[in-house]
């Protein structure tokens, strides 16, 4: 109720006073969000925070969602709304369940994306938001460089990832860092979601897969790939990596690389929540090699 009461007021602070209600919805892990029910009108999608992380949070996901369906061409929501306090968008409906059809669209859709977009640099015009906690995305040329500073190294002074790991962790994490050249094959930038698991990944009226949440850059593709081969997905999202890797020409190899490329979202995990769902075992287990 106290939630639902925010949004709804926020929303008729914006303008929106033909909302008469909102109805929560599950599924978010940062922000508060709900269904706001327009008599006559079809219902909008609403997010906040109850305390506001920054400014600029809201209006640096909806450029997000513009820049997905502009130069990526990817199905995204509407924005109705970007204020400091809430963000309004059109309404998506869920993912069909067991449909391999879905994934292997989104595959294509993804595997576009991703090769009609390359950049000569890697990084963003702005800094943006992974959650409540700011993406730091200056412009860097050299991709090892972009990846261990500003997706790996940029979260050990965050407080929850002080307290998970010790002198000798932070001092592995960062020989690893040293090493990526070793570790990964050079890859060129690309426009990347930045956040895509199974969650943000809903459908159209129509069934075209639609993407939501974004912290977009131009990094490694396989940034994205890693972030939904780690995360859960339903069993019949294994058409989306078989597919995906016939049309981008992927190694043999690319699966063994997932953790590491997926560290920042481990690393991401601990800064955030004080249950990090084994993340921080996770790092630990990885940079052991590096530890001596």
């Amino acid at each position: 109720m106290q939630t639902t009461s925010l949004l709804l007021g926020r929303l008729h602070d914006a303008g929106l006073t033909d909302v008469t209600s909102v109805e929560p919805v599950e599924g978010g892990m940062a922000a508060v969000a709900g269904l706001a029910v327009r008599p006559g009108a079809a219902p909008l999608f609403v997010k906040s925070f109850a305390d506001i992380p920054a400014d600029d949070l809201f209006a640096a996901e909806a450029e997000g969602l513009g820049a997905l369906r502009e130069r990526g061409a990817l199905a995204t929501p509407d924005v109705v709304l970007a204020t400091r306090e809430l963000l309004v968008l059109s309404a998506l409906g869920e993912r069909p369940a067991g449909d391999e059809a879905f994934w292997e669209r989104l595959a294509h859709e993804v595997a576009r994306l991703h090769t009609s977009t390359v950049h000569d640099r890697f990084g963003w015009e702005r800094d943006n938001w992974l959650g409540r906690y700011r993406q730091e995305n200056a412009w860097t040329d050299d991709g090892y460089e972009f990846f261990a500073r500003r997706r790996l190294l940029r979260w050990l002074p965050e407080r929850r990832v002080e307290a998970a790991l010790g002198p000798e962790d932070r001092r592995a994490l960062e020989r690893l860092c040293e090493r990526l050249p070793e570790l990964l094959p050079p890859r060129p930038a690309c426009l990347t979601h930045g956040d895509l698991w199974a969650q943000n990944v809903l459908a159209t009226g129509d069934g075209r897969p639609a993407l939501i949440d974004p912290a977009v850059s131009y990094t490694w593709a396989e940034v994205d790939l890693a972030h939904l081969w780690c995360s859960p997905h339903p069993p019949e999202a294994a058409r989306f990596f078989d597919v995906y890797a016939e049309l981008t020409g992927l190694d043999a190899g690319w699966r063994a690389r997932m953790p590491l490329i997926q560290l920042r979202q481990s690393l991401a995990l601990v800064a955030m929540f004080d249950h990090d769902w084994g993340a921080a075992d996770q790092i630990r287990a990885l940079i052991k090699p590096f530890r001596h």
